[in-house]
């Protein structure tokens, strides 16, 4: 899945899928409960941003297809690159709304700040050929596969 740890400890990883497993952390402790409890609002708020972007992953058979979440987030704001030849990182940055000194708050529940995910990708997936596409907030990057190669069969002659 992400390279992000889940707030309440451990990492959001599937042992049974080999594609799911963290290849670097670098928040590894960063988003612990007693983290969290030292720091303020604001800086709670800017962490949650990083875990916001909700992303889902199924593989069809032609391709790997992500599905990201970015609700008043335009194209511009987000980048999507390829890493290392079988990284996929979505990255971007929402932006904090201006506070004028006469409004009152009642509620902040939408996050703003950056977000970042991560997937390593199986060996099959194309990454030169990558394409993504924003529609109503809604991301979308597919990763076309190498078409599966079937072994090679030869029948052999038994003689006698």
């Amino acid at each position: 899945m992400s390279l992000l740890p889940s707030f309440f400890g451990g990492r959001r990883s599937n042992v049974f899928d080999p594609f799911s497993l963290d290849a670097w952390d670098p928040f590894e402790g960063f988003f612990t409960p007693s983290a969290l409890a030292n720091a303020s609002g604001s800086t709670v708020r800017e962490m949650a941003a990083f875990t916001n972007a909700r992303v889902d992953w199924k593989e069809t058979p032609e391709a790997h297809v992500f599905k990201a979440d970015l609700p008043g987030l335009k194209k511009e704001e987000v980048k999507v690159e390829v890493e290392d030849e079988n990284i996929l990182q979505i990255s971007g940055e929402r932006s904090k709304e201006n506070e004028e000194k006469s409004d009152k708050w009642h509620r902040v529940e939408r996050a703003s700040g950056k977000f970042m995910r991560r997937f390593k990708l199986p060996e099959n997936a194309k990454m030169e050929e990558v394409k993504a596409a924003m529609e109503n907030g809604v991301l979308t990057v597919t990763v076309p596969k190498a078409p599966e190669k079937k072994p090679e069969v030869k029948s052999i002659d038994i003689s006698g």
